[in-house]
């Protein structure tokens, strides 16, 4: 008897705790809006790729801001175009939405990605990819880190 008052002694203030984090969590933690977007939406706007990526490239802002941590993009390039080996400080979420894309990452096997696939890359691990001829290739990209893109030398 002793021990089970001694244990409810010690867990009633730890579930108190507990309840008070979560209720501040609660006031401070304001969700945002829910928000459907597609390539499509007429309301995105994209913007222009790095300098080394190939002509026609752009890419659109979901969620976040770009120069913080947790950020969404639609990232697109036009058919049969090449993505140079580059690398991101960040890891990368990848859904490739449209067309095909080759995607090969230094020291591994080439991979084919299509519509609807998933792909995750390393942060730093430089990569390249070519875009099929089926049409233009738009992933929906989700960065840990800042967005960033660095050419390999």
């Amino acid at each position: 008897m002793k021990k089970l008052l001694k244990t409810t002694i010690l867990i009633i203030p730890v579930f108190f705790l507990v309840y008070d984090l979560a209720a501040q969590k609660k006031e401070t933690d304001k969700p945002e809006s829910a928000i459907l977007k597609s390539p499509e939406d007429p309301g995105l706007q994209w913007g222009p790729c790095p300098p080394f990526m190939p002509d026609g490239c752009a890419i659109a802002v979901l969620h976040g801001d770009p120069s913080k941590k947790n950020v969404d993009v639609f990232f697109k390039v036009p058919a049969n175009s090449t993505i140079p080996y580059h690398w991101h400080n960040s890891a990368e979420r990848m859904i490739l939405l449209s067309g095909e894309l080759e995607v090969t990452y230094i020291g591994e096997k080439s991979q084919t990605l299509k519509a609807g696939h998933y792909a995750y890359g390393p942060a730093k691990k430089s990569h390249s990819a070519k875009c099929g001829s089926t049409g233009p290739c738009i992933l929906f990209i989700a960065f840990e880190e800042p967005l960033d893109a660095f050419l390999k030398e």
